[in-house]
């Protein structure tokens, strides 16, 4: 699937390629300016393209700070957070996220709430959302490891979309619950995608492994010593 899909974007940029090329001798004649819009609007048409052929990604993000929680509303074109069903009943906050197209999770109500989520997620991906998810289900500390949630490997189980990794050192500017914010450069780090089909042990190891090495690019120390796989339900702040 993931080569057809390749195979007819790759198609439809060449074809786009060439149109364009034909726009912008026209268009170079006309003005600088037009010609620059036939550029841009080149790419806008192959972005789109990219989200509706290619597909959605599952997003898998560390999470240190609440900072994490917004970027990807500016990052991606249209993300939807996997979050706790308790932000939801908040008068109308928890309205908002629903509308918004967030995905609440249960996560007291075990291997309901992973098919819960499997299917509002599966539904959000055909739609060509993002799903983001934050597989350590709360906020820790930089430079520590937090138990991984097997809500990730349940989407990438089901939905066959890839799962992108997301190191970040927010935590060392913005830490969890911290009324103070320190100055400084916060990195996000987008890793390559974990190869599809692997079995959860193995999804969560490479996740951490690939975590560990965006954390080592940006120099930030790891505790190893704790933060193995468990079985919650989710991974969910």
């Amino acid at each position: 699937m993931i080569f057809l899909r390749s195979a007819l974007f790759n198609a439809f940029f060449y074809a786009t390629l060439l149109l364009w090329t034909l726009a912008g001798c026209i268009a170079v004649f006309v003005s600088a300016r037009m010609l620059k819009q036939v550029e841009v609007t080149w790419a806008q048409i192959n972005v789109t393209a990219l989200r509706l052929i290619c597909g959605a990604i599952i997003l898998a993000s560390q999470h240190q700070s609440a900072f994490d929680t917004f970027i990807w509303m500016i990052l991606l074109p249209r993300a939807a957070y996997v979050v706790k069903q308790e932000l939801c009943r908040i008068p109308l906050y928890g309205w908002l996220l629903l509308r918004l197209g967030h995905i609440p999770v249960d996560r007291a109500a075990g291997a309901s709430a992973l098919r819960g989520l499997v299917k509002a997620a599966g539904t959000a991906l055909a739609s060509g959302w993002q799903i983001v998810i934050f597989p350590e289900g709360t906020r820790v500390p930089a430079g520590e490891r937090g138990a991984l949630q097997p809500g990730v490997a349940a989407l990438a189980s089901f939905s066959g979309a890839p799962v992108v990794p997301v190191a970040t050192d927010s935590g060392q500017c913005w830490g969890r619950n911290a009324f103070v914010k320190r100055p400084g450069t916060i990195h996000v780090v987008i890793r390559l995608a974990l190869p599809i089909g692997l079995r959860r042990p193995q999804l969560l190891a490479a996740l951490q492994q690939s975590w560990d090495e965006g954390q080592a690019a940006m120099r930030v120390p790891v505790d190893n010593s704790g933060g193995k796989p468990d079985e919650p339900a989710s991974g969910v702040e």
